[in-house]
């Protein structure tokens, strides 16, 4: 029974992880473009701000159970 709620936790880790960066990278986009940049800086930046984000509030998550 453990084992299937931690696949299950995983899932929905991956998703967020999916999700999350589909968002940033569309909205990086759109940004990059309503603003006329050169290089798409936004499409770079946003996801990365996202992931680690992502990664810190995994951090935090995990350590409070322990």
């Amino acid at each position: 029974m453990r084992d299937k709620f931690s696949g299950q936790q995983f899932i929905g880790l991956a998703s967020q992880f999916f999700i999350i960066i589909g968002l940033s990278l569309a909205l990086g986009w759109k940004i990059d473009s309503w603003l006329h940049f050169k290089s798409p800086w936004l499409i770079w930046i946003l996801p990365l701000i996202m992931i680690v984000g992502l990664l810190i509030k995994l951090i935090i998550e995990t350590t409070k159970k322990r």
